[in-house]
């Protein structure tokens, strides 16, 4: 059986609002419907009492309407994760290639997002050159904004 990558999930503490900022500043696509889930069989698939998802799907861009996607999820009952660190272990960042960082990053800040480091532009030795940037979105979800040339 040949197995395929389908999405990224991030669980968000308002799902419109952070499925808005993707879909403008990394021009995601929603991919209807809009998701409204609970019952037994989702409390047993998480292992959450009378758990309920709502949320949305969103093409990556660059992708065909076949995905991947970064899907958005709100619980009725989110845990706040305290810390999201770029060195902390588990899921790190969300990576877009851009045709200029600083822009992005530009349009980010003024969506609602913020910076962890600075714009680099270095080299790679046996890869090539990159511009490259690490950013939060409204929720410190960590994003690496990238050019290779």
């Amino acid at each position: 059986m040949k197995t395929k990558f389908s999405h990224i999930n991030l669980i968000s503490k308002n799902w419109r609002a952070l499925a808005g900022f993707y879909i403008k500043v990394f021009n995601c696509k929603p991919m209807p419907p809009e998701r409204d889930l609970s019952g037994s069989w989702l409390d047993k698939l998480t292992d959450l009492s009378k758990a309920q998802i709502k949320g949305i799907h969103l093409l990556l861009p660059g992708y065909s309407s076949e995905g991947p996607t970064l899907e958005i999820f709100e619980y009725n009952h989110n845990k706040k994760n305290k810390t999201k660190l770029i060195n902390l272990e588990g899921f790190g960042h969300i990576a877009f290639a851009v045709e200029n960082v600083e822009e992005k990053l530009n349009l980010l800040l003024a969506n609602g997002g913020s910076a962890v480091g600075q714009v680099v532009k270095t080299e790679i030795k046996g890869i090539g050159k990159i511009w490259v940037a690490y950013a939060r979105d409204p929720e410190n979800n960590i994003i690496e904004i990238q050019k290779w040339e």
